[in-house]
């Protein structure tokens, strides 16, 4: 039973960084100017009854810490509450969730596939100029802003050559995903690739590859099972935890080719200051990232004795 006291040091280390992180959230979302009350109204102000009503309904007549809490009590109960036009967020985000969990999903795939194959052919062709290639590309994409990629992106392969949808889902996955997910996948691929690379140099030049090699079993064999097993354990860790970096990094994406995911809701609701919505999308992609946080260090402690005394 030595793994209880980790697990309920990481679990409530994850708790703390929630409430933490969540009431920031929170604070700088209600503390934006102007009255998204009286924004309702439009060009005929409410009368001040119903201005009165509505803060009273949304606890924007109470202390910031009171309406924290509220909606934290809301949280546990399920009840991610209503936006300033009595919309359950809740329901939106059910609606919504599908297609950015496609998106990122898609995208996961793309940088497991392509950011494992490029890191073994850049270890196994290292010192080479295919080596170096990969290298450079994966470093100079990499620090392209997204949503540069994604405009041109668009421009080029939607608009100009007619290979994929410019934008929305009525297409269907894959044909709608592809390419926004490729765009999403460049940006953790370049560091999946890295990783894979520098653990299977360290895995050819070990001994006991040597020692395989020696028994006279193929190369193939020594790269296929030796060598890539014993150097995923670096880039499947990023993988893991780049799930939860995959689905707020579609946040952008969803708006550039104007996919009605989660991105898209919360890209709309900051426009229209509905505070309820903004809070509640960002919390739930902030606690699925800490999950998968806790999922890695969880894997971690079962993996290595060492980590159980830490």
């Amino acid at each position: 039973m030595t793994w209880v006291l980790p697990v309920l040091k990481r679990v409530g280390a994850l708790l703390i960084v929630f409430v933490g992180v969540t009431f920031l959230i929170y604070a700088l979302v209600f503390a934006l100017p102007g009255d998204p009350i009286k924004a309702l109204g439009g060009d005929r102000p409410l009368p001040d009854s119903v201005v009165a009503v509505l803060r009273a309904k949304y606890h924007l007549d109470q202390p910031l810490i009171v309406q924290y809490l509220e909606w934290v009590g809301g949280l546990f109960r399920g009840d991610l509450g209503l936006d300033f036009h009595g919309r359950p967020v809740a329901d939106q985000l059910a609606a919504r969730w599908p297609v950015t969990f496609t998106l990122a999903l898609t995208a996961w795939v793309i940088e497991l596939v392509l950011g494992l194959g490029l890191g073994l052919i850049a270890a196994i062709r290292r010192g080479t100029a295919v080596d170096q290639g990969i290298l450079t590309v994966t470093i100079l994409i990499g620090a392209i802003p997204v949503f540069v990629v994604g405009s041109t992106a668009q421009l080029v392969f939607g608009v100009r050559l007619g290979w994929f949808p410019v934008a929305g889902t009525t297409q269907g996955w894959p044909t709608a995903y592809i390419l926004p997910a490729l765009v999403i996948a460049i940006f953790g691929l370049g560091a999946v690739a890295r990783l894979m690379r520098n653990a299977s140099v360290d895995a050819l030049g070990s001994d006991f590859v040597r020692l395989v090699r020696a028994k006279g079993v193929g190369e193939g064999r020594v790269i296929g099972v030796h060598v890539v097993r014993n150097s995923l354990i670096p880039a499947a860790t990023y993988l893991a935890t780049d799930l939860g970096y995959l689905l707020g990094g579609a946040v952008i994406i969803e708006g550039i080719f104007n996919m009605p995911g989660i991105g898209n809701l919360l890209f709309n609701a900051i426009r229209a200051h509905e505070g309820p919505t903004v809070v509640g999308v960002s919390s739930l992609l902030i606690l699925v990232f800490l999950i998968l946080s806790l999922l890695v260090d969880l894997l971690h402690v079962a993996l290595d004795p060492r980590l159980r005394r830490v």
